[in-house]
Formats: structure tokens, C-alpha cells, sequence
């Protein structure tokens, strides 16, 4: 079976697009390779088609493991795989170790292709294990740039890669980014041990994509006045929850064309699939959101990206506003900029982001005490960590403890996950005699029948259950819970903290950890904030020199181009 055999059979596309028969080809070949393409490109396919191709030609080499860090992201692969008729499974922290094994046994005695992984799955020695028995021909790492410290989402569980290579000596790695900037391409392949250097990259040229730069003094008007403007769908980015939900509900008062819905990582998993996929089939017009939406969101029809506030780096930016006009016609990238305002809430966040080192020990500290880790102990275990809770009852500032948590992991103290999935769970509490006393419906009984056959020990503990993901079933178990039948703790993201060390009475924060990093979040800062204040030079020009592509002609229609045409037509 050639590539294009097996884009046309299993994906029904007749060609590839731009760069990715190339990557494809270079993979087969066993190449280590690097593949930057921007957002929207199609990277999927990049190691999805040889996996097929591979399958087809050795089963021992049939098997290709993706390394990704969001869960909501390679369930929706898996699904979509799975929708194709081809066989995938998905391992992540938060599983219970029954359906890890499940899913690994499948992955080594069925005809399954891919096994989604998130990068903290690796810290497992027994995940380790059971993986060197796999028959994998390609490592697949995505969000790529997470593996670097120059990049702008380090996460330092994706550095255990490396070692899964010493397992695999001979099993190329595919890695891939929409993102990255020289040094951290690099970096990227430093870390992943490549043989020798390997990039194929795509411009990061969008034709169809125009850019402005809007400076207001009245965010939320100007906001209105776009979305008036332009129809369409239509995705606002905000940096907080509550200014998420706020603006979508003023939207909502001001005109029924401007029909939104808010969406944030406080909201359950139900809800965010919910108002996403309404979104996605256009009940919704317009979606404002944190930066927690967006992430293998594949709607081609976006004709704006509006960025409220000022994100972080130029490679946020340019991911979250590369998410319009993925179907090649005339979108729009707007980001709207009060210079006092945002300069203010800049240095704020430099402050936010990097609080005193001072702080980030006496918040180790009270997080231990809240947890009630005591000195010397607590190594290797896992806490669910209310973080309103833990603020409230140790009276910390909400943003700076989220970030002092951030960065006692990246100096490996602890692992703090915001988005943590919980399995759901079940105890029956009423013997089995008595069951004929409470005058169950028929669907009551025969589920809870199914669940005594099925689990020995849910009379003693909480056991997990898989029925539970089914609406139904979930519905059924929330009645049983609330007439006391059973103690029902259903599936839930919160967030966790491990501990990869014992408690320390002191800890250190290096130069490497805390003062380099800080300056290089400054000058990433500082490079978002220029890009904004400039009005001489073209937009897109800005944004692909800083990706390392220089020479670039002038876009000719983004904010600044357009001022520049006129001024020449009226001198």
C-alpha cells in the first residue's frame, strides 16, 4: 500500500496537502523528523498515514505511539479513528489501571494502530514496561515545543521522551509543532536525541488570514461593532473565566445576530462538550473563551479570532489566531489594544506570573501543611487539590499560587496538573436482601444487577466503573445515589498535585528555574506588547521574522499595509 493508497482508503482525501507527503516519506524512511506546520495544516495525517502504510507492510512495526498533553484532544482522535474503522486506544493519568491494562493488552494482541498517551504517563516504570513489549514502528510527539525551555509552554514531563527512546532504540520520532522559533527548534530536536538534524517545514504565510491591530478605549463595543460587522463564526479570546462568561452574557443582551456562549476550564466536562459542539455545528455563532478552548478544534469556517487582551507570547498568538479561515477564504485576526491599559496589565503579569521566590516556598510550604504532607513522606502519591479551598484556608492570592505551583514543578518538587480527569466511581451501601424493599424501576435494577456481577468488591469499596460514561447510565446512578443506594462520585476534572519527592524543609530555585526563565518570559512579553504598539511594519512580517522567516513581502492587507497604501496615495 502506498501513501496515497492509504490517504484515499482510510481518509477519503485523493492528495496530500503542501509538506505532507513529504513528511510522510521522510518518516517511512526512518527518519527522526521535525515538522512545523502551522495551525490547521493537517498534522495528523503526517503520522497517521505511514502508521497505515507500515501496518500494511509488517505487523510487528504496526503500532504508532502520539504523545499529546490534552486528554479532550486524543479522545476526539481516537474517536474520529475509530469512526474510520481504524483501531485506537487512549492511556492517561486519571485512568484506572484496569482500563490502562485494557487498552495496552489491545494495543499488543489486536489490530489496533495507534495508542494516544499524555507525556505524564510516561513517568510509570510499569507503563515503561509494558510499552517496550508493543509493537511500535513510530513515535509520534505532538505539541512538540512543550519539550523545550525555550518554548513558550514548557512542560517538564514531556522530557521523559528521551528515555522511551532508549526502549525503542530503533523507532523514529516524529515531532510536531504549529509553533516554534529557531532556538526552539533546536532545542526540540536536542531533547528528543534525533540522529541528525531533520526539519521539513511550511511557511507560516496565510494568505487569506488578514491581521489588525485596533486600538480602543472600549474593548467590549468594539468587540460588538466586529461581530456586527463580519458574519459568521466567530471565536473571542479572553484571559479569565469570569470575564469569559461576562462578556458572552453582554453579548447575548445586546442582539440575537450576536448569539454566544463562554467557555473555560471551570466548566464540567459535559458542559464544554456540550457548548463545543454546539459551536462546531453552528447552533452557537460565537464562542468566548479562555485560552483552555481551541486545541485540536478543527472548524474550517472561523471568519474571526478576536483577542481581547494581549496573550502572552507572539506563538500563542499566532496558534489561537491561525484558527480562522482554515477553509482558505477571507478571515480576519483582530486584536484590539489600549496601550495604558495593556502596558499596566503586562508588568502586572510579569509580577503574577513570576511572584517572589519567598512566595513560591511559603506556598510549597502551605501546601504541604493544607495536605497535610508531613516532613520527609509523601513521595510518589497523588492529591486532588481544591485550589479555592487551599486559598481560601491558607489565605493566598488565587493567580500568584497557581503560578508559584507551576513552578515548583518545572524545578521537579512537585507534578501540579490543572486539568486532572477522575474516573467515576461506585459503592453500593444497601445489601443485596434488602434491594426488594426500595421498589426499584426495572433500568435500576438490572444496573445494579450488572454491577454486582461485574465488580466483587463494590459492596466493600468504591470501584470504577465504565458504564458510567454512558448518559443513560450516568442518570440512572445520580437517582440510586439520591435515594441512598449507592455512593455514586461521578467523572470529574479538578486539579492534582503529585509528589515526586518527599517533603523538603527547604527548597531551591535555580537561576535556570526561576531568574532565566523569568527574563525569557519578559522578553517573550515584550515581543507581544512591540507587535501591538508598531504601526510601520507589516504585520505578518513581524510575526514570520520572529518564526525565522525573513525576506517575506509585505501581506498588503493587514492594518498597517492598508495605512501604509493610503499614505502614498495621498502624498
Amino acid at each position: 500500500m502506498t501513501p496515497r493508497e492509504a490517504l484515499k482508503t482510510y481518509f477519503g482525501f485523493d492528495d496530500f496537502r503542501p509538506l505532507q507527503a513529504e513528511i510522510v516519506e521522510s518518516v517511512l524512511a526512518g527518519h527522526d523528523t521535525l515538522a512545523l506546520m502551522p495551525t490547521g495544516g493537517g498534522k495528523s495525517l503526517c503520522f497517521q498515514v505511514p502508521t497505515l502504510v507500515m501496518a500494511n507492510e509488517n505487523p510487528d512495526k504496526r503500532l504508532c505511539l502520539v504523545i499529546t498533553p490534552l486528554i479532550a484532544l486524543m479522545k476526539d482522535q481516537v474517536e474520529n479513528l475509530q469512526k474510520k474503522g481504524i483501531h485506537a486506544a487512549a492511556v492517561y493519568t486519571g485512568m484506572s489501571w484496569d482500563k490502562q491494562r485494557v487498552a495496552l493488552d489491545n494495543c499488543l494482541y489486536g489490530p489496533y494502530h495507534f495508542l494516544y498517551c499524555s507525556p505524564e504517563r510516561l513517568e510509570s516504570e510499569e507503563f515503561r514496561k509494558r510499552l517496550a513489549q508493543l509493537p511500535i514502528g513510530l513515535i509520534a510527539v505532538d505539541e512538540a515545543h512543550c519539550i523545550s525551555q525555550w518554548g513558550y509552554d514548557f512542560r517538564p514531563s514531556y522530557l521523559n521522551i528521551a528515555a522511551i527512546r532508549e526502549l525503542l532504540p530503533d523507532v523514529p520520532v516524529l515531532a510536531l509543532t504549529a509553533t516554534a522559533t529557531p532556538e526552539t527548534i533546536d532545542d526540540i530536536q536536542d531533547k528528543l536525541e534525533f540522529q541528525e538534524k531533520h526539519v521539513l517545514r511550511k511557511s507560516f504565510h496565510r494568505e487569506n488570514l488578514q491581521y489588525i491591530v485596533r486600538r480602543t478605549d472600549n474593548k467590549a463595543a468594539q468587540v460588538a461593532h466586529i461581530l456586527s460587522r463580519v458574519p459568521g463564526s466567530a471565536i473571542v479570546y479572553v484571559r479569565n473565566r469570569k470575564r469569559a462568561q461576562e462578556l458572552s452574557e453582554w453579548l447575548n443582551s445586546q442582539s440575537t445576530t450576536l448569539n454566544s456562549q463562554y467557555y473555560h476550564a471551570g466548566l464540567t466536562t459535559q458542559e464544554r462538550n456540550e457548548r463545543q459542539e454546539a459551536w462546531k455545528s453552528g447552533q452557537t455563532r460565537i464562542i468566548v473563551a479562555t485560552n483552555a478552548f481551541g486545541m485540536g478544534i478543527d472548524k474550517p469556517d472561523v471568519r474571526v479570532v478576536i483577542h481581547v487582551d494581549l496573550p502572552n507570547t507572539l506563538e500563542s498568538y499566532y496558534q489561537e489566531a491561525g484558527r480562522a479561515g482554515r477553509d482558505g477564504q477571507t478571515a480576519y485576526a483582530v486584536l484590539l489594544f489600549n496601550e495604558q491599559e495593556d502596558k499596566a496589565k503586562t508588568k502586572k503579569r510579569i509580577v503574577d506570573t513570576y511572584p517572589p521566590k519567598e512566595f513560591v516556598e511559603q506556598v510549597y510550604h502551605k501546601t504541604m501543611d493544607f495536605l497535610q504532607i508531613g516532613a520527609g513522606s509523601g513521595l510518589g502519591h497523588r492529591f486532588a487539590l481544591h485550589m479555592d479551598q487551599l486559598c481560601h484556608v491558607m489565605k493566598l492570592p488565587v493567580i500568584q499560587t497557581y503560578s508559584a505551583l507551576h513552578i515548583l514543578t518545572q524545578a521537579g518538587y512537585i507534578h501540579f496538573e490543572e486539568e486532572y480527569e477522575t474516573q467515576p466511581r461506585v459503592q453500593i451501601r444497601v445489601p443485596r436482601h434488602e434491594l426488594g424493599a426500595y421498589n426499584l424501576s426495572t433500568e435500576q435494577a438490572q444496573l445494579l444487577d450488572q454491577l454486582m456481577r461485574q465488580y466483587s468488591g463494590i459492596y466493600t469499596d468504591l470501584q470504577y466503573v465504565r458504564e458510567a460514561d454512558n448518559k443513560a447510565t450516568h442518570q440512572i446512578l445520580v437517582s440510586l445515589a439520591q435515594r441512598g443506594i449507592i455512593t455514586y462520585i461521578p467523572r470529574s476534572v479538578g486539579s492534582s498535585l503529585v509528589m515526586t519527592n518527599e517533603r523538603e524543609a527547604e527548597i531551591y530555585l535555580s537561576p535556570a528555574i526561576f531568574e532565566e526563565r523569568q527574563a525569557r518570559y519578559v522578553s517573550k512579553l515584550n515581543a507581544m506588547l512591540e507587535y501591538a504598539e508598531q504601526d510601520q511594519f507589516c504585520r505578518e512580517q513581524v510575526l514570520l521574522a520572529y518564526f525565522g522567516e525573513t525576506g517575506a513581502v509585505a501581506c498588503g492587507h493587514c492594518d498597517v499595509c492598508r495605512t501604509l497604501s493610503h499614505r502614498v496615495i495621498a502624498e
